[in-house]
């Protein structure tokens, strides 16, 4: 009981890291956006708090199946740090060693995505005239990171789950604790509907990453433009961009691994049962 807290309570403290991230790093935070991130950062910090303490969670999902939230916090983390250092300053006038690699880096991938009915090439149509070339510029190479980043993570979970065998087989897992909002009740036999639901996620991952810019900039359209300009603006919706097709991509992989699991362990047991019927006879 005590570690399940402390390990709840340190899960919620890093959360509270992560968001606070870009506003720590990226200089020209009021106190009243650092306010309001504060208190976010606490909600989600409270929230992920109760999930982890509580002795069957309500929302979060694998949470007994490390490491699939600590690869997910771990990319949102990595590239929340990249985009703010690259949103500190104007491409190619970076201070130091690392800024400047992560900005060549950047820009190079960036300017891969940056063709004809692009997500990219839709955002950059959509930034105001103010913005100039420096804040494309930055917003290419920020693109181009997360895209990155993306790719990083979801590839070290099928790693995982290819050639480390997730979940780890030392330790029990529980499909109903694991996938909470899951019901195996519903809808015939579990297996096919693991797997309709994988495929789902993957086609979901897909859209979204076309679909997510056109959605940030219809809501951004209802306030001041100059909102896309904001280098806090610019972190937070290009790493959500490429954070949410990341989460969908790897539940996928997660149910279809989960899938393959009951079916061997169905196998086992009608294996194990024509074992024994002629010894019974």
């Amino acid at each position: 009981m005590l570690s399940r807290v402390l390990g709840a309570l340190l899960r919620a403290l890093l959360v509270v890291v992560v968001i606070a991230t870009p506003s720590l790093l990226v200089p020209g935070t009021t106190e009243e956006a650092a306010q309001v991130v504060m208190l976010i950062a606490l909600a989600l910090g409270g929230f992920v708090l109760a999930e982890y303490g509580a002795t069957y969670p309500a929302l979060v999902e694998f949470r007994d199946a490390p490491p699939y939230n600590r690869v997910r916090i771990l990319s949102l983390f990595v590239m929340l740090i990249a985009l703010s250092l690259v949103a500190r300053g104007p491409v190619g006038g970076g201070d130091t060693s690392l800024l400047i690699v992560l900005q060549a880096l950047g820009l190079w991938l960036g300017q891969l995505l940056d063709f004809g009915w692009s997500p990219l090439r839709v955002v950059l149509s959509h930034l105001p005239p103010e913005a100039g070339p420096v804040s494309a510029q930055q917003v290419i190479a920020m693109a181009g990171l997360a895209f990155l980043t993306m790719l990083c993570g979801l590839a070290v979970f099928a790693v995982l789950v290819r050639w480390h065998h997730w979940p780890s087989r030392s330790h029990p897992f529980n499909v109903w604790i694991n996938l909470p909002t899951f019901d195996p009740t519903m809808g015939g036999d579990v297996v096919p509907r693991l797997i309709r639901d994988a495929r789902v996620n993957f086609f979901l991952a897909l859209v979204a990453t076309f679909i997510l810019p056109v959605a940030g900039l219809k809501i951004a359209g209802h306030f001041d433009p100059l909102i896309l300009t904001s280098p806090r603006v610019m972190v937070w919706g290009i790493a959500l961009w490429m954070f949410l097709p990341l989460s969908m991509a790897m539940r996928g992989l997660a149910m279809v691994r989960v899938a393959q699991m009951i079916r061997s362990r169905r196998a086992r047991l009608v294996a194990e049962v024509v074992a024994d019927a002629p010894q019974a006879v």
